[in-house]
């Protein structure tokens, strides 16, 4: 008997990680976020899925971008998830406190992942895996890139003193979070964090700063035998924090070109192979589903002016490159390009305006089942929200 997969958008997975606690409780804006936007999984969720969210506010949204698009996604409430049996349960990340949150809500622990499992996956999670991978993607003049996991006092000291300006990053931590710019002084703050960092997580991350042109990323699937493939490219913008701001909603074809005015097309594609390669051997039996790892272009001085950072990060998990690329490749027309974006309004009744001023200005258009143009909330949006996720789309903009 096939299982029907359940998706469930658990934006605080990164937080949960980093804690390691199995009651864990995240703060009040990643609940909210969780809440607004949990039925952002029917975005990238296989036909004849469910995704798990209240019916309040979402049912009606769901029938009504069923008969605009044609998904074929349902929804399913937590009280109905006991009685549910032989269910692929597909979170936006695995870790040890969505697996109590769904034993407490009747799923039975033999559809779930294992404790041990899990602590495997969080082992792999920790960014001293990606300063291990990154010097086996160094594969000529047109790769840079350099980070190393710190864990004595004196280590932290000497990396920030030797470098003018450099990046201190929590090994486990949330996009734009866990991060600490530092400019060749080792202050008492800056040792109070990496003491703080280091004690709950062994170790801080150094890394020099870089000339960035550009963010994007490589996707990749896992398969059922343990091997992972090319799912995609992801082209997308970071505000000055680090934390994510949205994607270009472009196809592959479209940022391979973007690529190739900086990098040629024979250096990206062994770059691929590669951590088709390395991913496997190191995660294949460890983890299962979608995978991505950021990157960037980097400018240089001297020749080659420009090269590849090929791991900012690794995400052993859903991540929005992954939503924005099915969303292109599923729901919008071909000769259309667009952008997708997650926003957070502070202030009661400003994202209500926003989507009203953005409905009423740019009106959909829809063709052959897609979306040629105008402006689409992907999740419901009423007077009290506070986060949006949206996509507005034009005719060839970025083309």
């Amino acid at each position: 008997m096939t299982k029907k997969a359940l998706y469930i958008f658990n934006p605080e997975h990164d937080l949960a990680l980093a804690s390691g606690e199995t009651n864990y409780m995240a703060p009040a804006s990643a609940r909210q976020m969780a809440s607004e936007l949990a039925l952002l999984p029917m975005w990238y969720a296989e036909e004849g899925s469910v995704v798990l969210a209240p019916s309040a506010y979402n049912l009606d949204y769901v029938k009504k971008i069923q008969e605009l698009l044609g998904l074929s996604v349902d929804l399913m409430t937590e009280p109905e998830l006991a009685s549910e049996r032989n269910l692929d349960i597909r979170p936006w990340g695995w870790d040890i406190a969505i697996r109590k949150r769904l034993l407490d809500l009747g799923v039975e622990e033999s559809e779930l992942p294992s404790i041990e499992q899990l602590d495997k996956l969080r082992f792999c999670s920790h960014r001293s895996c990606a300063v291990g991978l990154l010097p086996q993607l160094q594969l000529g003049a047109c790769f840079c890139g350099e980070s190393f996991y710190l864990t004595f006092p004196e280590e932290w000291k000497s990396f920030v003193e030797s470098h003018d300006t450099c990046l201190l990053k929590a090994p486990l931590s949330g996009s734009g979070k866990g991060l600490n710019w530092c400019k060749g002084v080792y202050t008492p703050s800056i040792s109070g964090w990496c003491s703080r960092i280091g004690k709950q997580q062994g170790g801080v991350i150094g890394e020099p700063l870089y000339n960035k042109v550009e963010d994007f990323a490589m996707e990749f699937r896992s398969s059922s035998n343990g091997r992972f493939g090319f799912a995609g490219y992801s082209q997308f913008r970071t505000g000055g924090s680090g934390a994510y701001e949205g994607n270009l909603l472009i196809s592959d074809a479209a940022i391979e070109r973007n690529l190739l005015e900086y990098i040629p097309v024979e250096e990206i594609y062994k770059l691929r192979d590669r951590l088709e390669q390395e991913l496997s051997l190191r995660f294949g039996t460890i983890y299962n589903g979608y995978l991505g790892v950021d990157m960037m272009i980097c400018r240089f001085p001297e020749s080659p002016v420009y090269r590849i950072h090929p791991c900012v990060e690794i995400n052993l998990r859903m991540n929005m490159g992954v939503v924005a690329r099915h969303i292109y490749d599923h729901y919008i027309y071909p000769t259309s390009t667009g952008a997708f974006q997650i926003s957070y309004y502070p202030t009661e009744g400003t994202a209500w305006r926003a989507h009203k001023e953005m409905e009423e200005a740019y009106p959909l258009e829809i063709e052959q089942g897609r979306i040629k143009s105008g402006y689409l909330s992907l999740v419901p949006a009423h007077k009290k929200s506070s986060y949006r996720a949206w996509v507005f789309i034009s005719k060839s903009v970025f083309l």
